[in-house]
């Protein structure tokens, strides 16, 4: 029976120490959102990921990641009104010619096209002030712990 107690009591506790140790008091009215900082973090890391899962002809991780970027920035568009809607519209085309690539599983037309999409995220980062945000191309990666390769390829 004490046992039960215990169980009842770290259940009920559980999400009082998950929300202390958040550091964020929100009222229980106010829904979520996250920062703009911690959307586009996600999104430079799916950007990164887009790139090492093209590069390795892993197509549906590629045509994943790019879904996932492509939600990271409707959220950031949908939660902050400060980005102009004209910076996610100018973002369509390039996300385009990126899922065009991944559909063709054509590499040089993926290479052509994720540099034209890291030169529409630049610029869009010139337009609100955050010019000094420069993305590129990942040159090593940071996620040493997942094989971008398909499975069955070294």
């Amino acid at each position: 029976m004490r046992w039960l107690g215990l169980m009842v009591l770290m259940v009920c506790a559980s999400p009082l120490v998950a929300t202390a140790q958040t550091g964020v008091n929100l009222p229980p009215s106010e829904p979520y959102v996250p920062r703009l900082g911690d959307i586009m973090n996600a999104a430079q890391s799916r950007h990164m990921k887009l790139w090492f899962a093209g590069k390795s002809a892993n197509w549906d991780l590629a045509a994943y990641e790019l879904r996932q970027l492509k939600a990271s920035l409707v959220e950031a568009a949908s939660l902050y009104q400060g980005i102009p809607v004209t910076n996610v519209t100018t973002m369509a085309q390039p996300v385009q010619s990126v899922n065009d690539a991944i559909e063709a599983k054509d590499g040089k037309k993926f290479a052509k096209a994720y540099g034209e999409l890291t030169i529409g995220c630049n610029g869009c980062h010139q337009s609100i002030g955050r010019g000094f945000i420069v993305m590129r191309a990942p040159d090593v990666s940071p996620f040493s712990d997942q094989q971008f390769a398909p499975q069955g390829k070294p």
